[in-house]
């Protein structure tokens, strides 16, 4: 007889692992299967995001950062740095020790909310009796290899498989040479040349990591304009930023033919102008986007319906065509976001259990983690104007805030948008120093529909980057005190 639970959740990456301890809190027999597996084939759960995302892009930028301030900035503080050199081999072991400490961190959440956790792949296999049957295959190394395929049974399924890079054309990735995230992550060595395809968050943070560890680095865009969806305003600020440090993006470019040739890989373009180029380099990475991850689900077997993408069709409510099967995070519509899919697993869980689980789309905040920083919540200056809306624009410098000064980092920007009658504010966009703190502020007063008078009029600590979200506020009724 196959093991029975009220909520099975497939994927243990941001919006599985999340949905799984919600589902428990909530008082329902709850398992989670994930496949991730670490070196030495134990589970690592936490998806694409702890794994090969979020977390590890992180530790690496923190520690790029400390080495291009140590060789660049830190004279400017008056500290006297010589003999600086880089240990690869030591700066990615600290990267794969914060991912374990993730990985373990996980792991312990599953035993203290008493989810049963199943190390290995699920498939769907049959529907009867208002109840799905899911094969369940051990993971192929670690523990539990040598365990037989098994059934396990739920009243609800909530698929949480998450995307996988989307390669180009007769380019597939072998993680050597053309690279995904998960290769661009694990480089023993830095080129001497790294070329990237795609200027969007992957490209933009593994480019500046690479860049500050000392490649020579060339970002290829097919778009004519730059993080096209960010406020241009910021957009400009950003792309003056990232040339000056030495990034050399591209715009406009049509990729042609892709060659691996020994220890390098050449990539042929045409240009914004139209003239034929070609470029050699080091190491090659794609990042181009994201494609639902829904390989070995086996949905035909249950009749679940995908869209043209390959995403799982769902409603507003994350159900899908099914009853009782739900799908969150970047296997359905909507941003591929760690924390979008965090919401929507804590919504779905919720809503099985008869409560009102809600996800706000309009106040989900997006965070480049580049330097300068790069957040945005709500409604583009672009946006605004393309649907007629009446709106005011205030902005502030970061060069005329006090503790930018302090810190060295004046850089950009805090933008705000607020509709013209009402003031209620309709987009918030900052480009500097940590912005990706900054903009929970500015998503608490959205959710909350706060006027930008109603930011203007609190106190904000002094000095602080926050005030210049204050001033920003401010500058919305031309009313800016340090500007």
């Amino acid at each position: 007889m196959s093991k029975q639970f009220d909520v099975i959740v497939i994927g243990g990456g941001p919006g599985g692992y999340i949905a799984a301890i919600r589902a428990a809190q909530l008082g329902f027999n709850v398992a989670c299967v994930d496949e991730w597996e670490n070196a030495t084939g134990g589970p690592a759960l936490g998806g694409t995001c702890t794994n090969v995302g979020c977390i590890p892009s992180k530790a690496l930028l923190q520690s790029s950062e400390h080495f291009e301030q140590a060789g660049h900035h830190f004279a400017d503080h008056g500290i006297n740095v010589s003999g600086l050199s880089l240990d690869i081999g030591k700066m990615l072991g600290r990267k794969d020790t914060v991912v374990k400490q993730n990985n373990d961190g996980v792991v312990y959440l599953f035993k203290k909310n008493k989810v049963t956790f199943f190390h290995g792949s699920a498939s769907f296999a049959s529907a009867k009796d208002a109840q799905y049957e899911l094969k369940f295959a051990p993971s192929k190394s670690g523990a539990q290899a040598a365990k037989p395929e098994e059934v396990i049974t739920g009243k609800h399924i909530i698929v949480a498989t998450g995307s996988v890079a989307r390669a180009l054309p007769g380019a597939p990735f072998d993680e050597e040479m053309i690279l995904s995230n998960v290769g661009a992550l694990r480089m023993a060595t830095v080129p001497k040349k790294l070329c990237l395809i795609g200027s969007g968050v992957i490209g933009l943070e593994m480019g500046s990591v690479w860049r500050r560890l000392g490649a020579d680095v060339t970002v290829l865009e097919g778009l004519p304009t730059f993080l096209g969806a960010v406020d241009q305003q910021i957009a400009k600020e950003a792309h003056k930023a990232f040339t000056k440090q030495g990034l050399k993006i591209e715009l406009g470019v049509k990729v042609g033919d892709i060659k691996v040739a020994g220890n390098s890989v050449s990539v042929a373009y045409v240009d914004a102008k139209g003239n034929a180029q070609k470029l050699e380099a080091d190491k090659l990475v794609v990042s181009i986007g994201r494609v639902a991850n829904t390989a070995g689900l086996a949905p035909e077997a249950v009749g679940l319906v995908l869209d043209e993408r390959g995403a799982i069709v769902v409603d507003g409510d994350c159900k899908t065509n099914l009853p009782n099967v739900w799908a969150i995070g970047d296997v359905v519509r909507g941003p591929m976001l760690a924390h979008k899919a965090e919401e929507e697993g804590v919504a779905v869980a919720e809503r099985i259990a008869g409560q009102h689980g809600h996800v706000n789309f309009n106040t989900i905040p997006w965070v480049i983690y580049t330097h300068p920083e790069i957040a945005w919540v709500g409604q583009t200056e672009e946006q605004l104007k393309a649907a007629g809306r009446a709106y005011r624009a205030g902005s502030f410098p970061f060069l005329a805030n006090g503790r930018a000064r302090a810190l060295g980092d004046t850089t950009g920007m805090v933008k705000m948008l607020a509709d013209a009658a009402t003031d209620e504010i309709l987009g918030v966009h900052i480009v500097g120093p940590m912005a990706s703190e900054l903009i929970a502020e500015c998503v608490v007063a959205m959710e909350f529909r706060a006027s930008s008078e109603d930011i203007a009029r609190i106190c904000h600590a002094h000095p602080s980057l926050s005030e210049a979200t204050k001033e920003a506020a401010l500058a919305v009724d031309k009313r800016t005190l340090n500007f």
